[in-house]
């Protein structure tokens, strides 16, 4: 790997995500040598990926390069690696351009799609967790509708523009409101030849309600302005298969549709070394400690996604969401130290901040602490908040730009097919 020899302590950190990069800044000004591996060499804000996925923002905007992040910061290193295996024993990480020992360790790798063992539906839909992944939903979703132009099978022209979204979380409610602004504003103008009403968007919800996180008032709010848009929620329906062609489910509900968004959920992603039984707990998350350490070890750690710190108030381990994250990323960056300079370290206590979801054009519920709040206004704090944490200056301007631009036009310029997607392709 080519990592300089140093009298400092070492940390690795795997993953560039939002625990990685606040821990990172946390370290990188102190007499410590920080090296972080990511397999991509850029920042993911991963709440705006739907946006990408319907053509409201292009990847770049959502995107910054990680060694820019951190460029003036001393002992700080990054590599683009794939790490393939932690050694425990040695206090190795093994990768895919070499191994590299280390003094601390911090997993911060996020999390991936949970299928739930389904490999028909893995097989067969589409998912939407890293910016290749968007785009090549934004490429199908296009693809769908110049198919729909061409075909004379009006079975087939109705599945072509029929969209299931399995899960009622923010990701699938903000997709879903997504998709039927461009149904109503977009498609008419786009396709003039084509009968657009006939596309249909669902919402499948395996639980009683939608937004299951947020409070009643929010989810029922939000059922509320997606049922206004024309989207249909199904609730106490689960999905137990696709082919392809169709969706079945655990009811008489079926659907014939050439697109499935699967958003039912996610799971710790895991690295073999620190993915064996005892060090894993529901979700395939780690086990770890009130101070981030995994189960076992006193210098290995584990924080974001695939943590799993229980508290009273999250028996199951915190929500994996970016402001636990980015808290366990800081607070771990503060024990480190403390660590290194033979201090007891402090428990990490949670800070609830609030959970939000975007339903389309002046929409939104707001779940604060002791607010909670839906419409215009809230529509309004969801993007001030969003872009208050974008990273980078340009990143914000662009983000904002666009949005201007296509709250005054009701467009959204980026319905480009740069990379053709066909379902047999595997990224």
């Amino acid at each position: 790997m080519n990592i300089p020899r140093t009298s400092f302590p070492r940390v690795v950190i795997i993953g560039g995500g939002f625990a990685g990069v606040a821990l990172a800044k946390k370290l990188s000004k102190q007499e410590l040598q920080v090296v972080l591996l990511d397999k991509h060499n850029y920042h993911t804000f991963q709440p705006l990926l739907y946006q990408v996925s319907t053509g409201g923002l292009e990847p770049d905007s959502i995107a910054y390069p990680i060694r820019k992040i951190l460029k003036d910061f001393p002992n700080f290193l990054f590599r683009l690696a794939l790490v393939e295996a932690i050694d425990t024993e040695n206090n190795k990480v093994e990768t895919n351009i070499g191994t590299l020992k280390f003094d601390y360790l911090v997993v911060a790798s996020g999390s991936t799609t949970n299928f739930f063992g389904n490999a028909a539906i893995e097989a067969h839909s589409m998912t939407m967790k890293t910016i290749p992944q968007s785009l090549n939903l934004r490429s199908l979703i296009l693809e769908n509708f110049e198919d729909a132009l061409l075909t004379q099978d009006l079975n087939e022209r109705n599945a072509l523009m029929n969209f299931v979204i399995v899960g009622g979380g923010p990701t699938g409610v903000e997709l879903a409101g997504a998709l039927a602004e461009i149904k109503k504003g977009i498609l008419p103008k786009d396709y003039p030849d084509l009968d657009t009403r006939l596309a249909q968007i669902h919402v499948v919800q395996s639980g009683n309600c939608i937004l299951k996180g947020m409070s009643a008032q929010a989810s029922q709010k939000a059922e509320d302005f997606l049922e206004a848009l024309g989207v249909n929620v199904w609730k106490n329906v689960r999905v137990t298969n696709y082919d392809g062609k169709t969706v079945t489910t655990n009811t008489d509900l079926t659907f014939e549709t050439a697109t499935v968004v699967w958003a039912a959920g996610v799971k710790g992603a895991t690295i073999k070394g620190i993915d064996a039984e005892q060090f894993v707990t529901r979700g395939n998350r780690v086990l770890v400690n009130a101070f981030s350490q995994v189960k076992g070890f006193e210098h290995i750690f584990a924080i974001g996604d695939l943590a799993c710190m229980t508290t009273e108030a999250f028996p199951n381990g915190l929500p994996m969401m970016a402001q636990p994250a980015i808290q366990q990323g800081e607070q771990l960056g503060d024990n480190l130290l403390r660590l290194v300079e033979g201090l007891p370290m402090e428990a990490f206590e949670y800070k609830d901040k609030g959970s939000m979801a975007t339903i389309g054009r002046n929409k939104a519920v707001v779940d604060l602490k002791r607010y909670n709040f839906q419409g215009v206004f809230a529509w309004f704090v969801w993007m001030f908040i969003h872009l208050f944490f974008l990273i980078g200056f340009r990143n914000r301007m662009v983000v904002f730009v666009n949005w201007v631009y296509n709250y005054v036009r009701f467009d959204r310029e980026a319905r480009l097919i740069i990379r053709p997607f066909k379902k047999n392709h595997v990224e």
